[in-house]
Protein backbone atom coordinates (compact mmCIF):
# COMPACT_ATOMS: atom_id res chain seq x y z
CA UNK A 1 0.00 0.00 0.00
CA UNK A 2 1.52 3.58 -1.25
CA UNK A 3 0.59 6.91 -0.60
CA UNK A 4 -0.22 8.59 -3.82
CA UNK A 5 1.72 11.59 -3.79
CA UNK A 6 -0.26 13.17 -6.92
CA UNK A 7 -3.46 12.76 -5.08
CA UNK A 8 -2.05 14.66 -2.14
CA UNK A 9 -0.73 17.54 -3.97
CA UNK A 10 -4.11 17.46 -5.69
CA UNK A 11 -5.78 18.28 -2.05
CA UNK A 12 -3.85 21.06 -2.18
CA UNK A 13 -4.56 22.21 -5.57
CA UNK A 14 -1.50 21.87 -6.95
CA UNK A 15 -1.27 18.38 -9.14
CA UNK A 16 0.98 17.06 -10.67
CA UNK A 17 2.15 20.48 -12.12
CA UNK A 18 3.47 20.96 -8.44
CA UNK A 19 6.45 22.80 -7.96
CA UNK A 20 9.31 20.89 -7.28
CA UNK A 21 9.40 22.20 -3.80
CA UNK A 22 6.86 21.73 -3.01
CA UNK A 23 6.87 17.65 -4.07
CA UNK A 24 9.15 17.22 -2.11
CA UNK A 25 7.71 18.92 0.88
CA UNK A 26 4.77 16.38 0.81
CA UNK A 27 7.47 13.57 -0.40
CA UNK A 28 8.54 13.76 3.27
CA UNK A 29 5.78 14.23 5.15
CA UNK A 30 3.85 11.58 3.12
CA UNK A 31 7.24 9.29 4.58
CA UNK A 32 7.02 10.27 7.57
CA UNK A 33 3.25 9.71 8.02
CA UNK A 34 3.28 6.32 6.15
CA UNK A 35 6.02 4.99 8.85
CA UNK A 36 4.21 6.17 11.53
CA UNK A 37 0.89 4.81 11.10
CA UNK A 38 -1.12 2.81 8.41
CA UNK A 39 -4.83 3.15 7.52
CA UNK A 40 -7.41 0.24 9.58
CA UNK A 41 -10.36 -0.76 7.86
CA UNK A 42 -13.20 -3.66 7.57
CA UNK A 43 -16.00 -4.40 5.54
CA UNK A 44 -19.58 -6.52 5.09
CA UNK A 45 -20.54 -8.36 2.42
CA UNK A 46 -24.65 -8.03 2.19
CA UNK A 47 -27.17 -9.31 -0.45
CA UNK A 48 -29.00 -7.09 -2.48
CA UNK A 49 -32.91 -7.05 -2.64
CA UNK A 50 -35.24 -4.69 -4.41
CA UNK A 51 -38.68 -4.39 -2.34
CA UNK A 52 -41.36 -2.43 -3.55
CA UNK A 53 -38.58 -0.45 -5.42
CA UNK A 54 -36.95 0.13 -2.60
CA UNK A 55 -32.87 -1.01 -1.81
CA UNK A 56 -32.63 -3.03 0.99
CA UNK A 57 -29.56 -4.64 2.75
CA UNK A 58 -31.21 -7.47 4.50
CA UNK A 59 -28.17 -8.94 6.56
CA UNK A 60 -26.95 -5.38 7.27
CA UNK A 61 -30.48 -3.90 7.96
CA UNK A 62 -30.13 -1.19 5.94
CA UNK A 63 -31.94 0.96 3.47
CA UNK A 64 -30.38 2.95 0.47
CA UNK A 65 -32.88 5.82 -0.55
CA UNK A 66 -32.54 7.71 -3.54
CA UNK A 67 -32.09 7.37 -7.30
CA UNK A 68 -28.08 7.15 -7.24
CA UNK A 69 -27.67 4.20 -5.45
CA UNK A 70 -30.16 2.59 -7.69
CA UNK A 71 -28.06 3.58 -10.71
CA UNK A 72 -25.04 2.89 -9.26
CA UNK A 73 -26.35 -0.66 -8.03
CA UNK A 74 -28.51 -1.59 -11.15
CA UNK A 75 -26.60 -5.10 -11.97
CA UNK A 76 -25.79 -5.40 -8.40
CA UNK A 77 -26.48 -8.65 -6.12
CA UNK A 78 -24.48 -7.91 -3.58
CA UNK A 79 -22.81 -5.09 -1.92
CA UNK A 80 -20.05 -4.85 0.40
CA UNK A 81 -20.23 -2.04 3.34
CA UNK A 82 -17.06 -0.46 3.77
CA UNK A 83 -14.96 1.76 6.36
CA UNK A 84 -11.85 2.87 6.58
CA UNK A 85 -9.89 5.28 9.00
CA UNK A 86 -6.40 6.98 9.87
CA UNK A 87 -7.62 6.57 13.72
CA UNK A 88 -7.23 9.39 17.21
CA UNK A 89 -3.45 8.87 16.33
CA UNK A 90 -3.48 10.90 13.26
CA UNK A 91 -5.72 13.91 15.10
CA UNK A 92 -3.19 14.20 17.76
CA UNK A 93 -0.21 13.95 15.16
CA UNK A 94 -2.11 16.64 13.03
CA UNK A 95 -2.49 18.62 16.12
CA UNK A 96 1.04 18.62 17.10
CA UNK A 97 1.74 19.79 13.83
CA UNK A 98 -0.53 22.93 13.76
CA UNK A 99 1.58 23.44 17.13
CA UNK A 100 4.19 24.06 14.95
CA UNK A 101 4.32 25.39 11.98
CA UNK A 102 0.43 25.35 10.25
CA UNK A 103 1.61 25.11 6.10
CA UNK A 104 3.34 21.53 6.98
CA UNK A 105 0.21 20.92 8.88
CA UNK A 106 -1.74 21.36 5.75
CA UNK A 107 0.31 18.66 4.13
CA UNK A 108 0.28 16.88 6.61
CA UNK A 109 -3.58 16.97 6.63
CA UNK A 110 -3.92 16.29 2.22
CA UNK A 111 -1.57 13.53 2.66
CA UNK A 112 -3.83 11.89 5.58
CA UNK A 113 -6.42 12.51 2.91
CA UNK A 114 -4.63 10.50 0.23
CA UNK A 115 -3.51 7.94 2.50
CA UNK A 116 -6.88 7.05 4.07
CA UNK A 117 -7.68 6.97 0.14
CA UNK A 118 -4.89 4.46 -0.28
CA UNK A 119 -6.55 2.20 3.00
CA UNK A 120 -9.64 1.88 1.17
CA UNK A 121 -8.29 1.07 -2.49
CA UNK A 122 -6.60 -1.71 -0.70
CA UNK A 123 -10.02 -2.77 0.99
CA UNK A 124 -11.16 -2.79 -2.38
CA UNK A 125 -8.42 -4.83 -3.52
CA UNK A 126 -9.18 -7.48 -0.84
CA UNK A 127 -12.82 -7.58 -1.84
CA UNK A 128 -12.32 -8.06 -5.22
CA UNK A 129 -10.12 -11.14 -4.64
CA UNK A 130 -12.18 -12.96 -2.53
CA UNK A 131 -14.93 -12.83 -5.46
CA UNK A 132 -13.04 -13.91 -8.37
CA UNK A 133 -15.04 -13.63 -11.71
CA UNK A 134 -16.99 -10.87 -9.98
CA UNK A 135 -17.02 -7.12 -11.15
CA UNK A 136 -17.01 -4.03 -8.62
CA UNK A 137 -18.83 -0.59 -9.19
CA UNK A 138 -17.28 2.48 -8.36
CA UNK A 139 -17.46 2.56 -4.23
CA UNK A 140 -19.48 5.52 -3.32
CA UNK A 141 -20.38 7.57 0.38
CA UNK A 142 -23.09 9.01 1.39
CA UNK A 143 -22.59 12.46 0.12
CA UNK A 144 -22.93 10.77 -3.19
CA UNK A 145 -25.78 12.29 -5.15
CA UNK A 146 -28.79 11.85 -3.37
CA UNK A 147 -27.59 9.15 -1.06
CA UNK A 148 -27.86 11.16 2.27
CA UNK A 149 -25.24 11.70 4.82
CA UNK A 150 -28.31 11.14 7.01
CA UNK A 151 -27.38 7.36 6.42
CA UNK A 152 -24.61 7.43 7.77
CA UNK A 153 -25.05 6.39 11.48
CA UNK A 154 -26.69 3.08 10.02
CA UNK A 155 -23.57 2.22 7.73
CA UNK A 156 -21.40 2.97 10.60
CA UNK A 157 -23.86 0.51 12.87
CA UNK A 158 -23.88 -1.91 10.47
CA UNK A 159 -19.64 -2.82 10.11
CA UNK A 160 -19.39 -1.83 14.10
CA UNK A 161 -17.01 1.36 13.62
CA UNK A 162 -17.20 2.40 16.61
CA UNK A 163 -15.98 -0.73 18.48
CA UNK A 164 -13.84 -2.68 15.71
CA UNK A 165 -12.11 0.77 14.74
CA UNK A 166 -12.83 3.56 17.22
CA UNK A 167 -15.29 6.19 14.51
CA UNK A 168 -18.31 7.75 15.66
CA UNK A 169 -20.39 9.80 14.01
CA UNK A 170 -21.70 13.34 15.00
CA UNK A 171 -25.02 14.89 15.21
CA UNK A 172 -24.31 16.48 12.01
CA UNK A 173 -23.39 13.15 10.39
CA UNK A 174 -20.05 13.91 10.30
CA UNK A 175 -16.95 11.13 11.45
CA UNK A 176 -14.87 11.01 13.98
CA UNK A 177 -11.68 10.52 13.78
CA UNK A 178 -12.37 12.95 10.55
CA UNK A 179 -9.74 11.04 8.82
CA UNK A 180 -12.34 8.28 7.90
CA UNK A 181 -14.26 7.13 5.41
CA UNK A 182 -17.62 4.87 4.75
CA UNK A 183 -18.20 3.63 0.99
CA UNK A 184 -20.57 1.00 -0.41
CA UNK A 185 -19.36 -0.48 -3.72
CA UNK A 186 -21.39 -3.19 -5.88
CA UNK A 187 -20.69 -6.77 -6.67
CA UNK A 188 -22.14 -7.66 -10.13
CA UNK A 189 -21.46 -10.82 -12.38
CA UNK A 190 -21.37 -8.40 -15.40
CA UNK A 191 -18.46 -5.65 -16.24
CA UNK A 192 -19.51 -2.26 -14.79
CA UNK A 193 -18.88 1.00 -16.26
CA UNK A 194 -16.76 3.95 -14.14
CA UNK A 195 -19.99 6.35 -13.32
CA UNK A 196 -18.52 8.68 -10.49
CA UNK A 197 -17.31 11.79 -12.64
CA UNK A 198 -16.74 15.46 -11.76
CA UNK A 199 -17.22 17.84 -8.76
CA UNK A 200 -21.60 16.78 -8.15
CA UNK A 201 -20.53 13.51 -7.61
CA UNK A 202 -17.97 14.26 -5.19
CA UNK A 203 -18.64 14.32 -1.50
CA UNK A 204 -16.32 16.80 -0.65
CA UNK A 205 -17.75 19.16 -3.56
CA UNK A 206 -18.96 22.04 -0.14
CA UNK A 207 -15.40 21.75 0.86
CA UNK A 208 -13.09 21.59 -1.96
CA UNK A 209 -10.43 24.36 -1.79
CA UNK A 210 -10.26 23.50 -5.70
CA UNK A 211 -13.63 24.22 -6.83
CA UNK A 212 -14.08 27.40 -4.31
CA UNK A 213 -11.11 28.45 -6.73
CA UNK A 214 -12.69 27.17 -9.98
CA UNK A 215 -10.48 24.11 -10.84
CA UNK A 216 -11.23 20.59 -10.61
CA UNK A 217 -9.06 17.80 -9.77
CA UNK A 218 -9.77 15.59 -13.20
CA UNK A 219 -11.88 12.97 -11.42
Amino acid sequence: MELNIDEALRYLGAGRQAPPELRREAEDTARRLTARLRPRYTYRVSSLERRDGVLCLPEADLILPGKDAETMLADCGRVALLGCTLGAEFESMLRAEQARDMAKAVLLDACGSAWVESGCDEAEREIAARFPGQYLTDRFSPGYGDLPLSIQPAICGALDLGRRLGVHVSERFLMNPTKSVTALIGISDRPQMARIRGCAYCTMRETCMLCKGGKHCGN
